[in-house]
């Protein structure tokens, strides 16, 4: 699936994202800059989220709530040096979950991601717009759907 959306339509973004699949964990790329966590805040409104989301640079995952009292994992790995960092969090326990996973540089523990997984290409356009391919993460040929 590809969409591009602005600024003003990331709730309708958020929802196309999460209403495409039943999948649970999310993948983000893009540059610096492209919006991942304004993404990633967007979705998490969209699931129901009531607290303040915010980026885990520094402490590498926040866990969030929703109003059903469920977690919702955001993980952001830019400033890890290798993926041990990663599972030495327990990151393989947060995948075994039922919750959603919204991963942020997830090129950092590539070796550790799950293949039942969905990657969020964002790119941003020069007029602000944004543009998303949602792909199946893991398959030898890239699938969008």
């Amino acid at each position: 699936m590809k969409f591009d959306y602005t600024l003003s339509e990331i709730n309708e973004a958020a929802q196309k994202i999460i209403g495409a699949t039943s999948r649970r964990i999310f993948l983000f790329y893009g540059s610096m800059g492209v919006g991942k966590t304004t993404l990633i805040k967007a979705i998490a409104r969209q699931l129901g989220v009531v607290d303040n989301v915010s980026s885990p640079t520094f402490s590498l995952v926040n866990e969030y709530r929703d109003t059903n009292n469920k977690s919702v994992f955001h993980f952001d790995f830019y400033r890890i040096e290798n993926e041990v960092e990663a599972y030495d969090i327990g990151i393989e326990e947060y995948f075994d979950t039922d919750a959603y996973c919204l991963i942020e540089w997830p090129d950092k523990i590539k070796n550790l991601v799950p293949l039942d997984t969905i990657s969020v290409i964002m790119t941003k356009k020069t007029d602000g717009t944004r543009t998303i391919i949602l792909e199946n993460y893991g398959t030898e040929t890239k699938n969008t759907f």
